[in-house]
């Protein structure tokens, strides 16, 4: 059976809570005696290598990197979005959360923007300090390998 791979060797990808990947391989193993495809992904960030079965890709939300069309449209809104301030601290938190487990760029944009924010105003607890560190990382992760950028256009995201 042959299957039909939605990355190839070399791709860069975007794997949310994890943050930006190298597909280093695709390899067929044997895990508790059924064989699978597995995608082979060094993560850059963390410098941690990972398997991903192959059929579970899609639900794994894993993508590609943003192209630089559709990051024109996420610096507009970066810049120009409104922010919603009204949420309590726990409420806010979860739905950042839940934003950055999409693995939209754009999600992730929005939390990083509305929480830079509030750091500004010295809003920010613990919990949420390390949040928009994270996520903040992973953006200018991605932002780096997208074909066409400029340095720019990155030092918007800091």
């Amino acid at each position: 059976m042959e299957v039909d791979f939605l990355f190839q060797i070399g791709d860069n990808i975007v794997y949310p809570m994890h943050g930006v990947g190298i597909i280093k391989s695709i390899e067929e193993k044997e895990i508790s005696g059924k064989k699978q495809e597995y995608y082979v992904i060094n993560m850059l960030i963390s410098n941690m290598q990972v398997m991903i079965p192959a059929g579970k890709i899609l639900s794994s939300s894993i993508r590609p990197i943003t192209d630089i069309m559709a990051l024109k449209h996420i610096i507009h809104i970066f810049l120009d979005g409104k922010s919603d301030r009204a949420l309590p601290w726990k409420e806010r938190f979860k739905v950042n959360t839940e934003k950055i487990k999409t693995g939209k760029m754009l999600e992730s944009a929005e939390v990083v923007r509305d929480l830079k924010r509030m750091k500004k105003e010295n809003a920010l607890n613990t919990s949420e300090k390390k949040m928009f560190d994270n996520a903040h990382e992973f953006l200018i992760s991605e932002l780096r390998l997208i074909k066409g950028i400029t340095e720019k256009q990155i030092k918007i995201f800091s």
